[in-house]
């Protein structure tokens, strides 16, 4: 979702009114306030008619002067409040292009430093185009150069030789070209914790990171997207800790499509989605400890559709999932541990749908599911350990319905004999009938 972005000076100002126009509309604007103030006097001091037979005398007739002497002064102060009126506008759309040139000078430097062969000057012009995007005039400005931040990370580099005494200086080289990047990213994590509105503040704007490997820390705790896309699409987590403790997901669309969590930690923990959409679909947590423990899902969607849960280790323990619509369908368990211990599942909806359980440890220990709707119809449980030991089924409805393989570890014994009105079970896994 592109949030709407407000017109700049430029824009503004080709929407002028001609001086004639301008006078014209101002003086009838005035003829209609004065007459209505009249009237309104009139009809205040109940008035209802005037001495026609009065004479003119010298006293009325010199009123009559200073009135006329006052409405050309009047109408002399409107003419040169249009005039300054639009004097400023014209002030303030030059001052506008001058410091737009300046900033496309600045640019133009700050873009040919990050082309240079030297890592250190490189570095330089990381700083610059960060430093002109918290200056920017207008949003276009600041968002052109975010954009070629993102850019940036998006260019193919050369792997790690190694450290083998024979490509030492290929080795140095990438570890200072690895500096460069890691720099943008720590750039980015900064401006995007910053309270939107406030200098520096880069929260609204479209970040494109689509494909990047973030293999290094990326700080995003306690930051806000509710404007604006943010894509991490394709990218690669494959080391160091890249932090969306405590963010809040209310608005915009924030996306880890087809994204990679093979090494490093990605924590989500006490993250708010309330709105918006955060799509991880078709996903691969293959190697990854990736935390959701304690977040809390809403509102807006958040889709683990078709995703992988391969190796890694993904906790939502303790989260509570109270109005979000959460779908894993189609979602493959095949290694690693996926912990939904402590759950709420209290309003809103979690599918999981047509997921295959075939080789991870899943645990729904101690969840409770008293009021939404969790769905796990044509679920294929295969293989690894999925259980519901401790869960409790006071009000939702969780339908089993068309799923294979064997009942899950605790989960009759969670249900309960009768099986409740609101939980539906394959005919297999129904305890005999006495």
């Amino acid at each position: 979702m592109t949030s709407k972005r407000p017109r700049t000076l430029n824009e503004r100002e080709l929407r002028l009114w001609r001086v004639g126009r301008a006078l014209t509309l101002t003086f009838a604007a005035a003829v209609l306030v004065a007459g209505g103030i009249f009237y309104g006097l009139v009809v205040l001091l109940d008035f209802q008619e005037i001495d026609t037979t009065a004479k003119l005398d010298a006293k009325t007739l010199f009123d009559l002067v200073k009135l006329s002497f006052g409405v050309v002064a009047g109408a002399g102060a409107l003419v040169a409040l249009v005039v300054a009126y639009r004097r400023q506008r014209v002030d303030e759309a030059g001052a506008h292009r001058e410091a737009t040139r300046l900033h496309t000078e600045r640019f133009s430097q700050a873009v040919d430093k990050l082309g240079s062969d030297s890592p250190a000057v490189r570095l330089g012009g990381v700083h610059a185009l960060a430093g002109l995007a918290d200056d920017a005039p207008d949003d276009s400005l600041r968002q052109t150069c975010i954009d070629v931040l993102c850019a940036y990370l998006q260019l193919p580099f050369t792997p790690d030789p190694g450290d083998d005494p024979t490509h030492q200086e290929e080795h140095h080289r990438y570890l200072a070209f690895r500096k460069v990047r890691h720099t943008i990213l720590r750039l980015i994590g900064d401006h995007y914790r910053r309270p939107q509105g406030t200098h520096r503040s880069w929260q609204g704007c479209d970040l494109d990171l689509t494909g990047v490997t973030i293999d290094g820390s990326m700080d995003f705790h306690g930051a806000v997207f509710s404007g604006g896309t943010v894509s991490f699409s394709g990218a690669t987590f494959s080391g160091g800790t890249v932090s969306f403790d405590h963010a809040t997901f209310s608005g915009g669309t924030v996306s880890f499509d087809h994204a990679t969590f093979s090494g490093g930690t990605v924590p989500f923990s006490r993250a708010t989605f309330s709105g918006g959409a955060v799509p991880f679909s078709g996903a691969t947590f293959s190697g990854s400890a990736v935390s959701f423990s304690r977040a809390t899902f809403s509102g807006g969607t958040v889709s683990f559709v078709d995703a992988a849960f391969s190796g890694s280790e993904v906790s939502f323990d303790i989260a509570t999932f109270s109005g979000s619509e959460v779908y894993f369908s189609g979602a493959v368990f095949s290694g690693g541990a996926v912990h939904f211990g402590g759950v709420v599942f209290s309003c809103g909806g979690v599918s999981f749908n047509v997921a295959r359980f075939s080789g991870s440890e899943v645990s729904f220990n101690s969840a409770r599911f008293s009021g939404s709707e969790v769905p796990f119809s044509g679920a294929t449980f295969s293989g690894g350990m999925v259980s519901f030991d401790a869960a409790t089924f006071s009000d939702s409805k969780v339908h089993f319905d068309h799923a294979t393989g064997s009942a899950p570890s605790g989960l009759l014994t969670a249900v309960g004999t009768p099986v409740p009105a609101t939980v539906t079970l394959p005919h297999d896994w129904l305890p005999p009938i006495p």
